[in-house]
């Protein structure tokens, strides 16, 4: 039985791809940030306990637990949990961009640090990362999210670089619009850090908290979590993974755009909405 850490997994597609590779006889160890998260995973049947980005001693025992439970072993890693933090690049207090880097980028880091060692003693083992589209392109109101995922990206390319040879294949994946909750969940983010009150912008807030606080429906070109799960099991079963995997519409549109368009005309397009 293939054994797979996956973080992220309350919700969304963590929680999806915890499911999805449970049924497809992967031993799944699913984490959460909270621990009535992991309980409430635990009640249907999986295997889950805390792990925490922000965190660098709840990582080291997640690992640690993890491993345990195998006898020494681990072959895959899925880096999932991250959260967003909307709002416009000149009002983001460095607080906001500290906090966000902590999860979204430092916590993977040093969760993939931590298993190398395991997958490198073993001979093999893949390691897959979460980006998005918005680690291709970046998008007005959400400066802090991508300066994450763009920073993702290049740390992934050196280490799958760096990891030839290896037998540790290193993977993105790509998502575009996809049915989450990370829209709710920046809220308190937003909440938190950003005083569009005293904005030079405060009207565009406007129109950004209807849209942030609005259950509108669908995103167009939307798909559900399953797609990213997709995804990840080509990502897992593949001979010889793709570096990159975009799911959704968006994504390769997006791919495409940067690689054609001059700058100027993609940054044109991408304010148009």
């Amino acid at each position: 039985m293939r054994s797979i850490l996956i973080t992220g997994c309350s919700s969304g597609i963590g929680l999806d791809a915890a499911r999805g590779l449970r049924a497809l006889g992967w031993r799944v160890f699913a984490t959460c940030r909270k621990a009535p998260d992991c309980d409430r995973l635990i009640d249907e049947g999986l295997e889950s306990f805390p792990l925490d980005y922000a965190d660098e001693a709840s990582i080291a025992a997640a690992v640690e637990e993890a491993v345990s439970r195998t006898g020494g072993t681990l072959d895959a890693l899925f880096n999932n949990g991250a959260f967003a933090c909307p709002g416009l690049v000149e009002d983001l207090p460095r607080g906001a961009l500290r906090e966000i880097f902590e999860t979204n980028l430092f916590g993977y880091h040093d969760l993939t640090r931590r298993v190398i060692p395991v997958m490198r003693a073993q001979g093999h083992g893949r390691i897959i990362n979460c980006s998005s589209v918005l680690g291709l392109v970046g998008a007005q109101w959400r400066g802090a999210y991508v300066s994450t995922k763009f920073a993702m990206e290049g740390l992934t390319d050196v280490l799958r670089i760096e990891m030839r040879g290896t037998g540790i294949e290193v993977v993105l994946i790509e998502p575009g619009p996809i049915g989450t909750l990370i829209r709710q969940n920046a809220i308190p983010h937003f909440e938190k850090w950003i005083d569009w009150e005293s904005s030079a912008r405060r009207s565009d807030y406007e129109k950004l908290r209807g849209r942030l606080y609005e259950n509108r429906g669908p995103d167009t070109f939307e798909l559900p979590p399953s797609a990213v799960t997709r995804a990840l099991v080509r990502a897992l079963d593949s001979r010889r993974p793709k570096a990159r995997y975009y799911v959704t519409f968006p994504t390769h549109l997006m791919g495409l755009l940067r690689r054609i368009l001059p700058t100027r005309a993609l940054d044109w397009l991408i304010a148009r909405g």
